[in-house]
C-alpha cells in the first residue's frame, strides 16, 4: 500500500507523527509529515494545507506563496480566502484569517486539491495588502513573479487592467521600488 505524499494527524496520531520525523523517516510540512523519499515541493506544501482546510476555501497571500516555494516557511496562520460566490465557513477556531474576494478563473491553479491563487495573483495581493512591507516582503514577491515568468512591468499591466482595485496605487509604487 502507498502512503500519501504527506500524512496528517487524520492518518496518524500526532505522536506517530513526531516519531517519523523523529526516526528521520519523514520531515515536517507545516503541521503535516512527508516522507523523506518525497521530494519537497509545491505539492507536498499544498497538499499538507489541503489537509487543514474546508475544500470551497483558497490559500492566498502569505499561505499561496510559501505553497509555491517564494517563502520558506508557513505562516503563523493562514491567509485564505473564499471567492465572494462560494459559501464557506471555516472551522470555529481554526487559525485561520479568511476574507471574501471575487477571483477570475486565471487568478487559481490546483495543487494537489488545494486551490490555490496563482503566483502573479499572490504577488499582486501581498503587493496591496501587506500592512508592514520591508525587504522580505519584497523578496517574496519578486520570486513570486519569477515563478510567474513575468517582471515588474508586465506586473503592473495586469493590475492597471482590474478596475476599481483596492490598493493599486500603493502596490505599484512597492512593485516600482523592487526594481532597485
Amino acid at each position: 500500500m502507498r502512503l500519501s505524499p504527506v500524512l496528517h494527524r487524520s492518518d496518524f496520531p500526532v505522536p506517530e507523527l513526531r516519531a517519523l520525523v523523529l526516526d528521520g523517516e519523514a520531515y515536517q510540512v507545516s503541521d503535516c509529515v512527508a516522507p523523506v523519499d518525497e521530494v519537497a515541493g509545491p505539492l507536498q506544501r499544498a497538499a499538507a494545507l489541503a489537509a487543514e482546510l474546508p475544500a470551497r476555501l483558497i490559500a492566498e497571500q502569505h499561505s499561496a506563496a510559501w505553497v509555491w516555494g517564494a517563502q520558506p516557511h508557513p505562516p503563523q496562520r493562514h491567509e485564505v480566502c473564499a471567492d465572494i460566490t462560494a459559501r464557506a465557513r471555516p472551522a470555529v477556531g481554526a487559525p485561520l484569517s479568511v476574507r471574501e474576494v471575487v477571483l477570475l478563473h486565471e487568478d487559481t491553479s490546483l495543487l494537489a486539491g488545494l486551490s490555490v491563487t496563482t503566483p502573479m495573483r499572490t504577488a499582486i495581493d501581498l503587493a496591496r495588502f501587506v500592512p508592514l512591507w520591508n525587504d522580505t516582503e519584497t523578496d517574496i514577491v519578486r520570486a513570486l513573479l519569477s515563478l510567474a515568468g513575468v517582471g515588474v512591468i508586465e506586473c503592473a499591466r495586469v493590475m492597471n487592467r482590474k478596475r476599481n482595485l483596492p490598493n493599486k496605487r500603493i502596490a505599484l509604487e512597492r512593485l516600482a521600488a523592487s526594481q532597485s
